[in-house]
């Protein structure tokens, strides 16, 4: 039978860091920027459908909507 190690200070907390392997880095940076763009859809097609009276709630004209919503996903 074997005998169980004791745990060390290191390893008895998640405070040690190791750095990803690159394709794990690449996957969530990769995961980051289609959730950005995905999100700026979101809100661009919501912003299109905006009555008038809501744009001028929000303190925008009609056409700084229009212009922000043509926009596409991938522009800032």
């Amino acid at each position: 039978m074997t005998q169980a190690r004791p745990l060390t200070a290191d390893a008895m907390t998640l405070t040690t860091y190791r750095a990803l392997p690159v394709p794990a880095v690449i996957a969530l940076r990769f995961a980051a920027v289609v959730t950005t763009w995905a999100a700026r859809r979101r809100t661009r097609i919501a912003l299109a459908a905006l009555e008038p009276w809501e744009l001028e709630d929000a303190g925008l004209t009609p056409e700084q909507a229009s212009a922000e919503a043509s926009r596409v996903f991938w522009q800032a």
